[in-house]
């Protein structure tokens, strides 16, 4: 659980919108926000929600203490009204959404927000923080899953991330498929499965390799990874397994041209015997190099930086919009930027195999429901008060189903059209 005050991790123009709303009056107006994307990332033909269930924790304890007060009215942020009403605030609205590891698409309503305006504005910084950048690294994570053909992957990329961003980092990874991170936080925080072993560092320190490798074997035994290429990788190899022997658990190779190596190494360690040590790999892996070395004796993928950065795309483009007032739709008409007025939901339609072939997005009320149709969208707070949640293991599975729903075509890395059409039904 967080221990993150969230209130001032805001946007200024939200609080100046608010001391406005609340001197003309329009403040308490009943409003609706919807959170889309008007397009996926070039080259990418799905989306992945991730950071809801993290969002919904930051909302419950979005709060204003008066040090906090102080300093916005110190600062001339906001008059006084406003930094009363800021004193009192608790969201008290509705929030649903798609669930967290639902794939969406250009328009998708993945959030929606209903309160007063003031109270649903303030939150539009922090929401957009979270989801654009979760989103973004569960994404480019899933693409890493689907190209590693079922093989481990290891998130290990905190040292490429703000500490903060780190650890939600770690959180969409493992939510999108990775099975351990690096980094202890969130596995104490979210309970990730942690693991690693030793940096080059470690070898450096002693006077040989076989020193550094028999240190690591007596304190972790024979079920720990050797780091094998910080010399000769072939002496390295030779040296792991004269240390630990045959039954050592995995060798890891961070550099070098890893397609010919890791070739070189599995034939080295089962000429040496050691026919079930793994082989993992690292060294800024993206999609593209896992893919690149699917046909490889590779048994583990270690990603870092591209991970982490959502690999090109480190926000998915989300936005946060007002499309209805006091029940009535509004619309931004800009010509690059025009929204889709009034409250939306959205079903997803399959085939009787299971197969998505549509995303379906009507106006509020009851969709025409076919067969095999399903909701997209769940409560996650109502009356400012949380439904339960899904656990993190929970939205994993979710979003290993959804993999599954979509067409093969929509699984490819290269660029081409969203993995199935949005269809969006104007209103009557």
């Amino acid at each position: 659980m967080s221990t993150l005050r969230p209130a001032l991790l805001t946007d200024h123009y939200e609080l100046t919108m608010v001391s406005a709303a609340l001197r003309d009056g329009t403040a308490d107006r009943r409003c609706v926000f919807e959170v889309f994307s008007r397009r996926l990332p070039a080259g990418r033909r799905y989306g992945v929600v991730a950071g809801t269930v993290r969002l919904m924790e930051l909302i419950r304890d979005f709060r204003f203490d008066e040090a906090e007060v102080d300093f916005l009215r110190r600062t001339g942020v906001v008059d006084e009204p406003a930094a009363e009403w800021l004193r009192n605030y608790r969201f008290t609205g509705d929030i649903d959404g798609y669930a967290e590891g639902e794939l969406f698409f250009p328009n998708s309503p993945i959030l929606t927000v209903c309160g007063t305006f003031a109270e649903c504005v303030v939150l539009e910084t922090l929401v957009l923080s979270v989801l654009n950048h979760d989103s973004a690294v569960a994404a480019a994570a899933a693409r890493m899953v689907t190209a590693a053909r079922g093989r481990t992957l290891i998130e290990m990329g905190s040292r490429r991330a703000h500490e903060g961003a780190a650890v939600a980092a770690a959180r969409a990874a493992y939510l999108a498929g990775f099975r351990f991170t690096s980094n202890l936080e969130a596995g104490r925080r979210y309970g990730v499965p942690t693991a690693g072993t030793a940096a080059h560092a470690f070898t450096l320190l002693h006077d040989d390799e076989r020193a550094a490798f028999a240190s690591q074997v007596a304190t972790l035994g024979k079920d720990t990874t050797l780091l094998v290429d910080t010399y000769d990788i072939s002496q390295g190899i030779r040296n792991a397994i004269a240390v630990a022997g045959t039954d050592l658990r995995a060798i890891r190779i961070d550099s070098g041209d890893l397609a010919v190596i890791a070739q070189q190494s599995r034939e080295l360690l089962d000429s040496l015997g050691a026919t079930e040590t793994k082989i993992i790999v690292s060294g800024d892996l993206d999609e593209y190099a896992i893919a690149a070395l699917a046909a490889e004796p590779v048994d583990m993928y270690g990603a870092g930086t591209a991970v982490v950065t959502g690999s090109g795309a480190p926000t998915v483009g989300l936005v946060y919009k007002l499309v209805e007032v006091d029940g009535r739709p509004v619309v931004k008409r800009s010509e690059q930027k025009a929204t889709i007025g009034g409250r939306k939901v959205a079903v997803r339609r399959h085939k009787p195999t299971g197969t998505a072939t549509e995303e379906v997005i009507v106006p509020q009320g009851v969709p025409d429901r076919q067969p095999n149709d399903r909701m997209l969208q769940r409560s996650y707070l109502v009356g400012g008060e949380a439904v339960e949640l899904p656990t993190l293991d929970e939205s994993r599975e979710h979003l290993r189903q959804c993999l599954i729903s979509i067409p093969w075509e929509g699984l490819k890395l290269s660029a081409g059209d969203p993995a199935i059409p949005v269809t969006v039904v104007p209103a009557d």
